[in-house]
């Protein structure tokens, strides 16, 4: 990073104010700054990881201290800009109505529109270029969920929510439906005073409705019995003994948030970016299981659901489908896929038909 020069340094209690002002123009909620360090995030972050609770998810032991220490990531951050977007689909099919329905495919809220990583990123972009038009150049990197950055905390210290008994960020007047990103930067910003009360109380909504019991303790979150990991990040066989308290969740789940008191207070997203696209609010499992891998690269473009890639996208699918209530048509979608040649999906189209009392073929 390089530091404007000094003879030309703004008054940055003028830009922070500034910094905010263009930050609502560019369609984020609220924006906070930090110089915070986060010991106490590290220290709770090692332990989760030395329990193994991470999964799969060994990026997240390989990045170390980077994750909490922001100047050992991008060297010369001085200040972290923190900002946060709305994404909560007002015109989506109602979530609870979804999840009532076992023969429709419940898909994470966050993903039915456009790649948050895109718009967010596009927009921190435009974030900084501002300030660089206002400031002379400075040093900067942009992320959103994109790197080693320890992103609620960093919001919580920026005075933009606190970390609730499910792990995500609840803002007082926003609930937690929305997602977060940062500029870390090589101003010498004044900080946001952070959020150091916890309005959860004695709440515990969130981890009482956990389908697969993964908030083992409040603020404790087992990663390989959550939904959002088993059917996003593991690439694995998902267990068989967390497959049917799955229901029809088959790409995340937001129970936790659903359940929440505060996000009565939440609004719906006024982003157009994030509406429900190709119908996925509201399509069936038999449905979605028939598409085509072109099909899926095709309707899934643009998408956060694009990761999953058409494998386990059918793996999730079979799984869903077990769980659906027994007909002809989801007999005759699983016998479909059962000689599919992945034998990841293979094994989960068994499964599911065994749950219908169909036996399954056996192929070598």
């Amino acid at each position: 990073m390089t530091h404007p020069e000094a003879a030309t340094a703004p008054d940055y209690a003028e830009l922070a104010r500034e910094i905010k002002r263009w930050s609502v123009e560019l369609g984020f909620q609220q924006l906070g700054i930090t110089r915070a360090t986060l010991a106490r995030d590290e220290a709770r972050l090692l332990s989760w990881l030395a329990s193994g609770r991470h999964g799969e998810m060994d990026y997240m032991a390989r990045h170390g201290t980077r994750r909490t220490r922001p100047a050992e990531l991008v060297p010369g951050t001085v200040a972290v800009i923190s900002v946060r977007m709305d994404y909560w689909p007002g015109d989506a099919l109602e979530a609870e109505r979804v999840l009532a329905d076992p023969a429709l495919a419940y898909v994470s809220r966050y993903a039915l529109g456009r790649d948050y990583h895109k718009v967010m990123r596009a927009r921190l972009q435009k974030l900084a270029d501002r300030i660089e038009a206002a400031a002379g150049p400075f040093g900067y990197r942009a992320f959103t969920d994109s790197a080693p950055v320890m992103e609620k905390a960093l919001a919580r210290e920026a005075g933009l929510g606190w970390i609730g008994k499910h792990t995500n960020l609840i803002h007082p007047r926003a609930g937690s439906w929305f997602f977060l990103g940062e500029l870390y930067t090589d101003l010498p910003l004044p900080e946001d005073p952070p959020v150091t009360d916890d309005y959860c109380g004695t709440c515990t909504r969130c981890i009482d409705v956990c389908p697969t019991g993964a908030i083992v303790a409040p603020y404790e979150l087992d990663a390989r019995r959550c939904i959002s990991y088993l059917t996003i990040e593991s690439h694995e066989p998902i267990p068989e003994a967390l497959r049917a308290a799955m229901g029809n969740r088959i790409y995340g789940c937001d129970d936790c948030q659903l359940v929440c008191p505060w996000n009565k207070f939440a609004q719906p997203s006024v982003e157009p970016e994030f509406r429900a696209r190709h119908g996925l609010d509201r399509s069936s499992l038999v449905e979605l299981f028939a598409w085509t891998e072109s099909e899926f690269l095709q309707n899934t473009e643009g998408s956060a659901m694009r990761r999953v890639g058409y494998e386990r996208w059918l793996r999730n699918l079979a799984v869903a489908l077990g769980n659906a209530p027994r007909s002809d048509e989801v007999v005759a979608a699983l016998r479909a896929r059962e000689r599919y040649a992945s034998a990841l999906v293979r094994e989960h189209v068994a499964w599911a038909l065994a749950r219908h009392g169909a036996q399954a073929l056996v192929i070598d």
